[in-house]
């Protein structure tokens, strides 16, 4: 197995590559496009972006001058918040797919859940989707409560749920709720910012392994089964981020790893977006 080879079937029929390439804060023409060229030959295929980044256009110009085929891609985007309802999602993703060049994206996701349009706005992905405009649909930042009252009116469920996921912050509830409604869970900061880089078990674990203490997470998200989106502008630890597929943890150190958890968030509480209509 490589990154290149790894993939995770949708319960839409698609498939999805289990380690993605993420484009948060990755900004300036020049540093995009030497990233992605850096990820793609590292053997990156998923590349996630949003329109709250705002580096769509650059995602699409970098894709553009780097002539990378269409199908050697799978491309995720994100409906902001401000963005949300049913006419407006649809508006704001025809001008995403602008942005990025291409007529389609692999994978449309809700950013965050919010009250004011909650299901507006997925029946407007469903659309979107059925005009071909998304291969699959999915949400982001939907904690259990949200994919159940989701669940009360959609056509369809999402097939992506993507989530802040980190030694720091397992999440086991949504994971089993997930997997047990065929969701795949997709983790956003699958190192927590770096907040949990310098706990001593992953260091040693680490060092047992010959690996670093990002791989030595990257490995742990891989092996529960959830898809995982790394970012870096830096060459080397973009190759490192791939570099993950010649070592395994043991089930002890698997349960090490997830005694870390305290329930520690680096970004919104996803309740409170959704009472605030924005991330407050």
């Amino acid at each position: 197995m490589n990154i290149k080879d790894n993939w995770l079937k949708l319960a839409d029929g698609n498939q999805m590559p289990q380690e993605g390439f993420g484009l948060y804060k990755v900004d300036g023409q020049e540093t995009m496009t030497n990233t992605i060229r850096d990820a793609y030959k590292a053997g990156y295929r998923l590349f996630d972006t949003a329109q709250l980044y705002g580096n769509e256009a650059a995602v699409g110009t970098a894709f553009k001058n780097l002539q990378i085929p269409r199908d050697q891609l799978f491309l995720t985007t994100k409906v902001a918040e401000d963005n949300q309802g049913y006419d407006q999602t649809i508006k704001s993703v025809q001008e995403s797919l602008k942005k990025l060049q291409t007529d389609y994206v692999d994978l449309l996701l809700v950013h965050w859940p919010i009250e004011r349009s909650f299901f507006e706005t997925w029946r407007a992905l469903e659309e979107l989707k059925r005009a071909g405009l998304a291969k699959s649909i999915g949400v982001s930042n939907y904690q259990m409560i949200h994919l159940q009252y989701l669940a009360t009116k959609a056509d369809e469920m999402p097939v992506v749920d993507q989530i802040e996921l980190h030694p720091l912050l397992t999440q086991k509830p949504l994971l089993k709720f997930n997997h047990d409604h065929r969701i795949i869970t997709q983790a956003w900061s699958p190192l927590g910012r770096g907040a949990v880089l310098g706990e001593p078990v992953l260091k040693e674990i680490g060092t047992a392994h010959g690996k670093s203490p990002a791989q030595v997470i990257l490995r742990w998200h891989l092996q529960n089964g959830v898809s995982f989106i790394p970012k870096s502008v830096h060459t080397a630890r973009i190759q490192q981020n791939a570099d993950i597929y010649d070592f395994a943890l043991s089930p002890d150190e698997m349960h090490q790893i997830d005694a870390l958890n305290n329930y520690q968030r680096t970004g919104r509480e996803p309740e409170l977006t959704y009472e605030y209509d924005h991330q407050y």
